[in-house]
């Protein structure tokens, strides 16, 4: 295997997502591209940003992987009548709204319902939020792997790889021994952020917000 791509919290960015994917030195022969959740939600194209992916998956179907985000979460538990107010705070409005007060159409379901807790290579774990110091990858609760914060965060226990997550917004990525976040707000106005592993170099999409839009710099 080639090179790892950790692609951080798009929340329905697209412009500033293909921008990003555009400036991407990835080898589809043999590197992976891997996303960290939260697609869709609070920025205005998050349909176009699912269909962007499965657009990705289709023509490199061993290439791409795909987390879950508390987003997605609350997403499908507000498809099947669940915690609507909570999702609704949470800026789900745009996604109902992108997708027409309608349910997903099938294959965009079925992405949802398909995505991964996490994923693990050889020396990393991916994760949309983190995990709780002190338990096994295999004893983790989903409710942490999509939510965690803190606990996690200021951690410096030793998972045994690095964790790579999004999640929690940083003005930069926050770099650390035991892990690496990658969330750094582009829905907030702020950019985009993808990781390669190992060389841990960083490629950023430049975002900015204007008439309550957002686009790249």
């Amino acid at each position: 295997m080639g090179r790892i791509f950790a692609i951080g919290d798009i929340h329905g960015c697209l412009k500033p997502f293909k921008d990003l994917l555009q400036r991407l030195p990835i080898n589809w022969e043999e590197d992976l591209v891997i996303f960290l959740g939260d697609y869709i939600d609070r920025g205005p194209r998050p349909r176009a940003v699912v269909e962007e992916i499965l657009r990705l998956r289709e023509e490199n179907p061993q290439r791409i992987i795909t987390l879950m985000g508390n987003h997605e979460w609350m997403f499908l538990r507000y498809l099947r009548g669940k915690d609507i107010e909570i999702y609704l705070f949470n800026g789900g409005q745009t996604t109902i709204a992108d997708y027409g007060d309608q349910a997903p159409p099938p294959e965009h379901l079925h992405f949802f319902e398909t995505l991964r807790p996490f994923y693990e290579t050889e020396d990393y774990i991916f994760v949309h939020a983190g995990l709780r110091p002190g338990k096994d990858l295999w004893e983790q609760e989903l409710e942490d792997l999509l939510w965690i914060r803190g606990e996690f965060i200021w951690s410096d226990f030793d998972f045994g790889k690095r964790i790579i997550f999004g999640h929690t917004p940083f003005s930069e990525p926050l770099i650390m021994a035991n892990k690496v976040g990658l969330d750094t707000g582009c829905v907030y106005g702020g950019r985009l952020t993808a990781v390669v592993l190992p060389e841990m170099d960083f490629y950023y999409s430049f975002c900015t917000k204007e008439g309550g839009r957002y686009g790249s710099l």
